[in-house]
């Protein structure tokens, strides 16, 4: 079964975590909530750059930047590219078991295409692009990537609402490469903000609970405080 039974996965305590407890909140529901077929839960952080499991930390973020304006760096056992997320932009997580008769990309296009489905409820004339994006217009709106556990797979991503431009393309290092061909400013410009779309009507808490809504309705378990610290071990 696919999106037809999505239960919305709680914390028991509404606090601030740093982005490798989601991380591992993913791989804690993906090992020991084996009886949810499919679990979704949003979140978000301080300033922190992502990078995929493949990519060199040196060669993909601004160190000396970070440092400087204390954005934490975190490297995500999923492929794809470096991402800077905030408090300011939404983090989705997907996990779900296997599907016998879907392989995983095809059960990653298909999470990124009812998250189209989600923003087009709203409004928002979006579409999914060749390279794991979700676009409105020809600008980037949402990147994803996506990871297997033996037999459960962890489809996540990011919404831009809204952020930091400042910090997004200074603490990412694009290569001398992708700067002479596309320049600084037109990264700028390859990037559109939800908030731009939908802000005077949804606000970025008004948009959280559509999408709770819109993926699992009144369907949630809460995580037990013993459950949330077995979280805060796996993190460390």
């Amino acid at each position: 079964m696919l999106s037809g039974n999505i239960t919305y996965i709680a914390l028991p305590k509404q606090e601030a975590h740093n982005l490798s407890f989601y991380l591992a909140m993913e791989e804690y529901v993906a090992q020991h909530l084996t009886q949810v077929e499919e679990a979704f839960f949003l979140w978000q952080v301080a300033p922190t750059v992502i990078i995929g499991r493949n990519q060199v930390l040196e060669n993909e973020v601004n160190l000396p930047y970070c440092r400087e304006h204390g954005i934490d760096i975190v490297q995500r056992k999923s492929g794809g590219g470096g991402v800077y997320a905030d408090k300011d932009n939404i983090m989705f997580s997907f996990v779900c078991s296997r599907h016998k008769d879907k392989t995983t990309p095809e059960m990653f296009s298909h999470y990124l295409q009812r998250v189209v489905e989600m923003l087009r409820s709203m409004g928002v004339e979006a579409c999914t692009s060749d390279h794991n994006d979700i676009m409105i217009g020809d600008r980037k709106v949402s990147g994803w990537a996506v990871y297997q556990m033996q037999e459960r797979i962890i489809v996540h991503g990011t919404m831009l609402y809204d952020t930091n431009m400042e910090h997004m393309l200074a603490s990412i290092t694009p290569s001398t490469e992708k700067l002479a061909r596309k320049g600084v400013e037109s990264v700028r410009q390859r990037i559109c903000l939800l908030k731009d779309f939908i802000g005077e009507r949804i606000t970025i808490e008004e948009f959280k609970a559509r999408a709770r809504e819109f993926f699992c309705g009144e369907k949630v378990v809460t995580l037990s405080s013993e459950e949330a610290n077995k979280i805060e071990e796996l993190k460390n």
